[in-house]
């Protein structure tokens, strides 16, 4: 079988997520590394195998066997090395948000109208099988027009303390449901309002909670708290209700779907996004990058997210964040 040959630029916590999930799809091959941290380097390379490693993205682009290259650090850090290996003929993966502000956005849209390569951002809520079978009701007609949307996405107080110097709530984690709701809906988002609290003094408040107006006329609303206590059972209480004129769907991803008891009590692991399935990392991420390089191997363009859509839901995000520093309602 022919494979794809994958390089993983960027090799934190999720970087490491990407290798594992990788390393378990028959038609890739994880093929190179990169990350500027010589040592964490090393260490993933070796426990993934991988001969080809690199504190240097420029020169990962510059060897030709490399078919794809997956972005995955930090989101400020998106746009160089994107732009550089759309502009080296490689495809893209890019985990989101796509960037830190929209003119970044705007220049990672402009690149891939600029080359033949394929483009996707990893929303991988989109490869949840639970969020996918909404948007196929949605698309069937099964709820009517669309007239409120509420979302609910928020973690432990431990998750979040290791985040939150580096991205807010409302960016990090309503952008999932911003897309969502933007997927769902095939409205634009026409205004922001938005508040936050910062309980914990870091850079970037815990909790936020993010109203949107629909130019269909529809309302969505945002709960994001980094701050649920440390010992939830479960690492996301995630949650999503859309009502239409015509009936409603509602997704509960969370507790109790597994649960187990030990001498500490109640835990809920993750059993959709990267959970372990017979020593290998499955679930929506294995899906979606699976998914970006069978398009790849087919020669077929991604189909499931546009860039342009990718890029709206951080103009949305960023639009309440901007809300909710300055307390006014904020025009898109």
């Amino acid at each position: 079988m022919n494979k794809v040959k994958v390089a993983v630029v960027g090799l934190g916590w999720f970087g490491e997520k990407h290798c594992e999930a990788l390393s378990g799809i028959s038609h890739v091959e994880l093929y190179a590394l990169c990350d500027v941290a010589e040592p964490r380097l090393k260490e993933v390379a070796k426990t993934f195998g991988v001969k080809k490693t690199y504190t240097d993205y420029n020169k990962l682009l510059a060897d030709p066997n490399v078919d794809v290259v997956n972005v995955v650090t930090m989101w400020d850090q998106h746009v160089a090395p994107t732009v550089a290996a759309l502009k080296a003929g490689k495809h893209v993966f890019l985990e989101k948000p796509m960037a830190s502000t929209v003119a970044d956005c705007e220049k990672i849209v402009k690149a891939t109208k600029a080359t033949s390569k394929f483009f996707t951002v990893g929303h991988i809520c989109r490869f949840n099988p639970r969020y996918a079978a909404a948007k196929a009701a949605i698309a069937e007609g099964k709820i009517g027009k669309i007239v409120s949307m509420y979302a609910r996405r928020n973690i432990p107080a431990f998750v979040g303390q290791s985040v939150l110097p580096k991205i807010g709530p409302i960016i990090g984690d309503g952008v999932h449901d911003t897309d969502l709701m933007l997927w769902y809906s095939g409205a634009k988002i026409v205004s922001a309002y938005a508040q936050t609290v910062n309980v914990r003094k870091f850079k970037n408040p815990d909790l936020g909670w993010t109203m949107y107006r629909f130019d269909s006329g529809a309302i969505g609303v945002l709960e994001d708290t980094w701050f649920l206590p440390n010992t939830t059972a479960f690492q996301i209480d995630e949650r999503m209700e859309i009502i239409g004129t015509e009936g409603s769907i509602h997704i509960h991803e969370t507790h109790p779907n597994l649960s187990v008891c030990d001498k500490t009590g109640w835990h809920s692991p993750d059993t959709t996004y990267w959970p372990m399935l017979h020593g290998v990392r499955a679930g929506a991420l294995r899906e979606e990058l699976s998914y970006f390089a069978t398009c790849v191997l087919e020669n077929r363009k991604p189909s499931v997210i546009l860039p342009e859509e990718s890029a709206a839901a951080v103009r949305a995000c960023l639009a309440a964040e901007e809300s909710a520093a300055t307390g006014k309602l904020v025009k898109l």
